[in-house]
């Protein structure tokens, strides 16, 4: 399935992979993992395949594994 395929309006359902991402279920959006922000699927940049979770930023990417013990803590 293409990515934006479907008409769903609601939040989406992804499969994270290392480049790309899938839609299981359609929609417009995704939520950040970490701050709960509303990610429009056309700005979708960040996110963990590790984890199967989206980020609305690099921000939220590096909080995110920091809290995993990906990354030291500062």
């Amino acid at each position: 399935m293409n990515r934006f395929e479907g008409h769903g309006s609601g939040e989406a359902t992804i499969r994270y992979l290392d480049a790309d991402f899938q839609v299981v279920s359609p929609g417009t959006h995704v939520r950040c993992a970490v701050t709960g922000d509303i990610i429009p699927l056309d700005e979708l940049k960040y996110w963990s395949v590790a984890r199967q979770e989206p980020y609305v930023d690099v921000q939220a990417s590096v909080t995110a594994d920091r809290n995993a013990g990906v990354l030291p803590n500062q």
